[in-house]
């Protein structure tokens, strides 16, 4: 994923500017996707606990029981396994943000938000270059920013 790319960067950037500070972080979805992501991931461990529990809730509450609760509760582990992988993977795609956000001294030089994709190295060297160049020199280099998922 996106780590990779930005280890792969990193890596480039640190032999071509060797004083330049490289900070890597997840970016928040923030909102309601968040809320749902921890929402969802909170029902999954409850609903496995039941599960492996045998606790019926429907029973519990005076309702018939559903054929498909009926059969995770027949089914514990591959029941489990299926409630954990696929809350896993729709937790995932709410978090994910796609983000690459590249800043120097505080100063956006790229958002992969707003471009819908992340820079060619070269082109992320000569807009680096042009910064720098823009600055009062090289001594004043600050820091690169990675934000994703």
């Amino acid at each position: 994923g996106y780590q990779k790319v930005f280890q792969q960067y990193a890596g480039m950037l640190q032999q071509k500017y060797p004083d330049l500070a490289i900070h890597g972080d997840n970016f928040s979805p923030g909102g309601y996707r968040l809320q749902l992501a921890q929402f969802i991931s909170v029902s999954k461990i409850l609903i496995i606990m039941m599960v492996l529990a045998s606790f019926n809730i429907f029973q519990n509450i005076g309702q018939p029981t559903p054929s498909w609760w009926a059969w995770m509760l027949e089914n514990k582990l591959y029941a489990c396994m299926m409630t954990f992988f696929l809350c896993n993977a729709v937790e995932t795609q709410l978090i994910s943000t796609g983000a690459f956000e590249i800043q120097l001294n505080d100063m956006p030089l790229w958002s992969k938000l707003e471009s819908g994709r992340i820079p060619q190295p070269g082109e992320l060297f000569q807009i680096i270059d042009n910064h720098i160049n823009m600055r009062a020199g090289p001594d004043r280099i600050g820091t690169y920013n990675h934000e994703e998922l």
